[in-house]
Parts: structure tokens; sequence; C-alpha cells
């Protein structure tokens, strides 16, 4: 069962300096407030998800290296529950994945480092870890097919 998401693609320009793209603008959205952003910088294997919660928005790229990210529709309402989205995310791709609140998300980092921005919107307080769902990676429910085994994992992850 595929879920389908919003994806930007933001063509990156590449020369022999690099690549240089744009992450975000205004006209993007209409109707979505980012008010925080963050960074997760991972090294190969690691493992960070399934995480969710039922009020933020997240728009997610990767800044640097390269990415398995996997979202799972969360919401027990919702014709789409249990249905999932999976991609590669790189950083030259200039392609950003929005995340719709009730829905969980995880990442797998493929290569040697990888860094994952997170631009995040929320109604009322911002929604921190302790408050966010908490799924296994691993859970049969969702079948995943990760593309490494023996994730590095955090205690809350495991």
């Amino acid at each position: 069962m595929t879920l389908k998401l919003k994806e930007f693609i933001d063509k990156p320009f590449k020369d022999k300096r690099g690549v240089y793209w744009t992450s975000w603008q205004s006209s993007y959205l209409k109707g979505i407030k980012f008010v925080h952003d963050k960074f997760s910088v991972s090294k190969y294997r690691v493992l960070r998800g399934l995480h969710g919660d039922s009020k933020t928005w997240k728009l997610i790229s990767c800044s640097f290296g390269k990415f398995y990210f996997v979202v799972v529709n969360y919401d027990q309402h919702s014709k789409n529950y249990l249905k999932k989205y999976s991609t590669i995310l790189n950083y030259d791709s200039g392609k950003q994945i929005l995340v719709p609140p009730k829905h969980l998300n995880g990442m797998m980092c493929l290569s040697e480092q990888c860094v994952v921005h997170y631009k995040l919107s929320y109604k009322g307080r911002y929604v921190d870890s302790k408050d966010q769902i908490s799924v296994k990676w691993n859970d049969n429910k969702f079948k995943i097919k990760w593309p490494l085994k023996n994730p590095i994992l955090s205690n809350r992850d495991k």
C-alpha cells in the first residue's frame, strides 16, 4: 500500500564548486506556518524513528549525505491508515517531503554521514520527543523493508 505525499523539488545548481539550492520559499505552501527548524547528524546505519505527533507538519530534506526516508499514516480514522511512503533523499537532489500531522516518520543513514533538516510547524506548544508518538522501527504491521541490517538505534528506538 502506497501513501501519496507532497514532494518539492528545487533543481539544484551544480558546477565545479559544488551544489546550490533553495530549501524553502513561502510560495511552496499556503496555510502552513513553519516556525522551528532542527537538524540531525547521523552516521552510516543510524536509524531514527518511527516518530510523530498529531499537530506538526514537517518538511524534510537532506542537507548532506544520503538517507532512506519512510512515512506511515498513523491516523486511525483515515482511509489511508498504515499506508506508507518511502524514498531516498540526498543532498544534491533538491527533493523535500512534506509530512502531515498524524504521520510517523523515520530515516536510515545510507552514507558515511548524513544531515537531515526538519522544518516544523505546530499549533499551540512545540511537541518535543517526550510528547511524540514512538513506534518500534521494525513493527510487523508496517512491513517496512529497511535497506540495511543491524541498524544503530537510540534507547528510544529500540
